[in-house]
């Protein structure tokens, strides 16, 4: 099995989140793990990529124990194998595809039964300020205008961007909840995948992204790297490996208590803080700011870029 035949894989980056509401990935996971052969075998890929022979070798173990340990690590999505020409015949050659795995056991937080949900193209943006290059834009076929270019982002074609990245500065998107006027907002989500932007890529490579709604910061995430050295689940064949690749999926919500990033609290700006239905839109703005510790960019990822089939998706819960 291919890592990117992996069923139920939501892995971000090297980066895994387990839930007991998922019952059948943390069971698959679980028993990946329950062997103290196979952490050995994680344990000795964390120092690097090794075929199945050094494995055994390393370990002091058969070579078929250490083959049937592969094929159970590669089919849980823990590691990732590739079939390169060895001395007799190929060899296959094993690296860890995750570094990090959170399990949730809290069972899942009832919410408002009414909500709209938004998605909006990472094209979409209706200003983009300050941006810096590195910069650029790319399609599903190719680039759009010229790279490194900022003049770029006010192109026409933009609406049709998969990728978008930059050094420094904002993009906004504006967005409409038509029936505004008559609803009282519980919470706000904002998700979207995103990483550093480096040359080429490059980990580490830290770098602080913000998100305002209004005008008002909910908080910045440091993002620890630019993210490649396998290509995309969704990244188009044409895309160069050398290239970024995907990204991490971040959820930011601001409901009645305060402010989270992917359910840890992180302020204590509230919903009514937000004045939603204030204008005719509310806007959502993401990037880099000048003064940041860690300038290292940003790279936004389309539903057909990167690991995670979504743009921008944006999802308000209410009540009349």
């Amino acid at each position: 099995m291919s890592p990117y035949d992996v069923p139920y894989s939501e892995e971000m980056g090297k980066y895994l989140r387990l839930s007991i509401t998922e019952p059948e990935k943390l069971q698959r996971i679980a028993h990946a793990l329950s062997s103290p052969i196979r952490i050995q075998v994680m344990r000795q890929l964390g120092e690097g990529s090794m075929n199945v022979g050094e494995i055994a070798a390393a370990l002091d173990i058969p070579m078929s124990t250490a083959a049937i340990s592969v094929k159970t690590l590669e089919d849980a999505g823990l590691i990732r194998t590739v079939n390169q020409p060895g001395v007799r015949g190929s060899m296959k050659l094993c690296s860890r595809r995750l570094d990090h795995i959170d399990l949730d056991i809290a069972p899942p937080e009832a919410e408002p039964a009414s909500f709209i949900a938004l998605s909006m193209p990472i094209g979409g943006y209706s200003r983009a300020d300050g941006i810096q290059p590195t910069c650029g834009l790319c399609g599903l076929n190719s680039a759009l205008g010229e790279m490194d270019n900022p003049l770029a982002f006010y192109q026409p074609n933009r609406f049709e961007a998969q990728l978008v990245w930059f050094r420094q500065g904002f993009l906004e998107y504006r967005l409409s909840l038509q029936q505004g006027r008559d609803l009282v907002p519980d919470w706000v989500e904002i998700s979207f995948e995103a990483c550093s932007e480096a040359p080429m890529y490059r980990d580490p490579w830290k770098s602080d992204i913000a998100v305002d709604v209004n005008g008002k910061r909910l908080g910045i995430w440091t993002c620890p790297c630019d993210c490649g050295g396998r290509h995309g689940v969704l990244t188009p064949a044409w895309w160069s490996d050398l290239s970024t690749q995907f990204g991490f999926l971040k959820t930011w919500r601001v409901d009645g208590e305060g402010t989270y990033l992917d359910g840890e609290k992180i302020g204590t700006l509230r919903i009514q803080d937000l004045d939603l239905f204030k204008k005719s839109y509310f806007s959502v703005s993401i990037g880099v700011p000048e003064d940041a510790e860690n300038i290292g960019g940003i790279n936004l990822f389309g539903e057909a870029f990167g690991d995670h089939p979504q743009a921008l998706s944006v999802r308000v819960g209410y009540h009349f």
